[in-house]
């Protein structure tokens, strides 16, 4: 239990706290949960971490040291994975001024504030909502159950009225995340499939503009989701699988639910009704016991599925996980295999990108001069364009990566 309350004197004008938030979407969307909820504390910096890889708490631990030196006298709290996984290597770093359990970081009473969240302005054009945390599967591989604990789900009362708080404010796009997404409604009444939620929000929100998934289990992907990507136009056309390599074989061993030829199958049923769906995955280089045989075969999946938004992992053994007592591959053979995934997502990628030359996109724009188009090409904006505007831009060429 902290004493942020404390902190604050008592005629301070309002402030909104650092909040610093690593790894994935679902802590974009509790990060921005945490800065309303400690809205009006004084030099306060809170770091969100991430503990899925071996890097990515040696970034957590980047970001604390980088946090302390731009705020010397700030008061910094660690939340999030690592806080819970590698609790003991972070209570140990000086810079650290205390550590709040990743299953209470949404709960006041964890931080000593108030019950009722100050409103503050969203960091992000699009808005994150956590319909879902935590995860009732055992991958080999993963950690992450230990930092977010057994799956729950709000209540579609509940999403609705998020999504609604957030068009309130001018969200132009909701983006639905979580640790497990498709097993959202398993521990609800009747157990509704994520799909009914989808329709839901479409349904009872007419003018939200876009709605986009983030990572999904592909083998659980229910009819109506299905029906929903191949034919509403408001559900953005990306469809991020959490795949993780294209063997049978690793994938039986990282204790995956679905086979290679289970995520070719959903999406050639996909693109035949939704030509322009746009594929990202996830991929794992280097898994305990990969041979360079199955490495070529993941490998393959990447044009096989026209992955073009690849996130690739060089596998790192996480404590107290089934992979990391399995025969390790060494790390200059990871770190090569990784390279190749990644050369192989950029040639493809590159590819795509030559689609859409010429082609009249619309394009939500950020603050940087750049958008991102239904697809989640990036796209360079013509000056004057306001950041959480959709623009329409019909890009010419291509330049490092980026459509202008």
């Amino acid at each position: 239990m902290s004493d942020l309350a404390t902190k604050t004197p008592a005629k301070a004008p309002p402030s909104v706290p650092e909040v610093i938030s690593l790894g994935c979407r679902l802590n974009l969307s509790e990060s921005e949960r945490i800065r309303a909820m400690l809205s009006g504390e004084q030099d306060v910096v809170v770091i969100n971490s991430c503990a899925v890889t071996s890097e990515a708490v040696r970034q957590t631990r980047q970001a604390i040291r980088k946090a302390r030196r731009a705020n010397p006298d700030a008061r910094l709290m660690v939340t999030g994975c690592a806080a819970d996984i590698e609790r003991e290597q972070l209570s140990a770093m000086p810079e650290v001024d205390g550590l709040i359990a990743n299953t209470q970081k949404l709960d006041p009473r964890a931080w000593n504030v108030p019950s009722e969240a100050s409103p503050v302005p969203a960091q992000h054009t699009r808005a994150f909502i956590a319909v879902q945390n935590g995860c009732d599967h055992a991958c080999t591989f993963c950690v992450i159950p230990q930092g977010r604990g057994p799956s729950r789900s709000l209540s579609i009362a509940q999403v609705l009225a998020e999504v609604e708080q957030h068009l309130a404010q001018g969200a132009p796009e909701i983006v639905l995340t979580g640790v497990d997404v498709t097993s959202w409604g398993h521990d609800l009444p009747d157990t509704p499939p994520l799909g009914t939620l989808v329709e839901a929000i479409l349904k009872a929100c007419p003018a939200l503009q876009r709605l986009r998934m983030s990572s999904l289990d592909g083998i659980e992907i229910d009819p109506l989701l299905f029906e929903l990507f191949a034919s509403e136009t408001r559900l953005m056309p990306h469809l991020h699988l959490s795949l993780q390599h294209g063997h049978d074989l690793i994938l039986k061993r990282m204790k995956r639910r679905h086979l290679r030829g289970d995520a070719i199958d959903l999406v050639t049923r996909l693109k035949a009704h939704r030509p322009d769906i746009a594929i990202g995955a996830d991929l794992i280089a280097g898994f305990p016991t990969e041979t360079e045989e199955h490495h070529a075969v993941n490998l393959s999946i990447i044009r096989e599925l026209a992955i073009v938004h690849g996130h690739i992992f060089p596998y790192s053994p996480r404590p107290g996980t089934p992979a990391a007592r399995m025969p390790q591959i060494e790390r200059p053979i990871i770190k090569r295999r990784a390279a190749e995934l990644r050369a192989a997502v950029s040639e493809v990628r590159a590819e795509w990108l030559t689609t859409l030359v010429d082609k009249p996109l619309s394009v939500l724009a950020e603050s940087d001069g750049t958008g991102y188009s239904p697809d989640f090409a990036r796209v360079k904006l013509p000056e004057g364009a306001q950041r959480g505007e959709i623009v329409m831009v019909t890009p010419s060429a291509i330049e490092e990566g980026i459509l202008t």
